[in-house]
């Protein structure tokens, strides 16, 4: 099968990080944005900074530079996670940069992982940790998330939305008996918020899967995965699966 041309580089990125002025950060990086005619969603708050952009390539690359190396940050970002993939279609009908009170919405003052936060684990060692019979593996995403497509053998919280979690952590999961947690998010940012929450709440040992999902897709051999089914993005694609392939929209489609 041909390679299908994509026309479309899509950036996912975030990081947690001290932004005190981070309103006076929005006005400037939309501009730039719009400048390199990027279309998508950015989320700037003063724990740091979360979002998913689309444009041309060489633009992209150009906004990515700018965020860890620019002068609009001033070396703030350089540890960003960044995951790149395509899309044959413009996959955002615009641009936006919103200030929020949390990057990710946890609601819980004691889960800062500036401070604290799980130990990651590489995609390409994920396999193993899962594998271990002491483990619980913690799927920390929304259930018609989970619902498309999971790790095998993964807890499904049940939730309909991220906020949830401290619910679901306090009626269902006890230090004493889940000794050893590994969780995994879509790209990472909501499991660093639920591995620095466990952690506030004595866990001992609490693992997340670094990069996320995407990183798993695009690293792990689809013949040695665990992963069942596809990954949600939250972008027109809907879904992507290994090698962070657009699933077939045709085919697919609930009627």
């Amino acid at each position: 099968m041909t390679s299908r041309n994509m026309a479309y580089k899509v950036c996912a990125f975030y990081q947690f990080a001290a932004l005190p002025d981070y309103r006076e950060l929005r006005e400037p990086l939309r501009a730039f944005c719009a400048g390199l005619a990027l279309k998508g969603s950015v989320l700037l708050a003063e724990e740091g900074i979360n979002g998913t952009i689309a444009g041309a390539a060489e633009a992209i690359d150009t906004f990515a530079h700018e965020l860890a190396h620019g002068a609009r940050f001033g070396g703030r970002l350089n540890n960003l996670e960044l995951k790149f993939s395509t899309a044959e279609g413009m996959p955002f009908g615009r641009l936006k940069v919103r200030l929020k009170k949390e990057i990710v919405t946890l609601g819980d003052a004691a889960a800062d992982p500036t401070r604290q936060v799980g130990t990651y684990v590489d995609a390409r060692e994920w396999n193993a940790l899962i594998a271990a019979p002491d483990t619980l593996v913690l799927d920390t995403r929304n259930a018609f998330e989970v619902a498309m497509g999971t790790f095998e053998g993964a807890v499904d919280p049940d939730i309909k939305s991220f906020g949830q979690f401290k619910e679901f952590a306090a009626q269902k999961l006890d230090p004493a008996r889940h000794r050893r947690i590994a969780m995994f998010c879509t790209g990472g940012i909501r499991c660093e918020k639920a591995s620095a929450h466990l952690l506030a709440r004595g866990f001992a040992e609490v693992y997340h899967l670094k990069g996320g999902i995407l990183k798993y897709l695009e690293v792990v051999p689809e013949a040695q995965s665990r992963w069942r089914g596809e990954c949600f993005v939250f972008d027109e694609r809907v879904a992507l699966g290994h090698g962070l392939r657009e699933r077939d929209k045709d085919a697919t489609r609930d009627e």
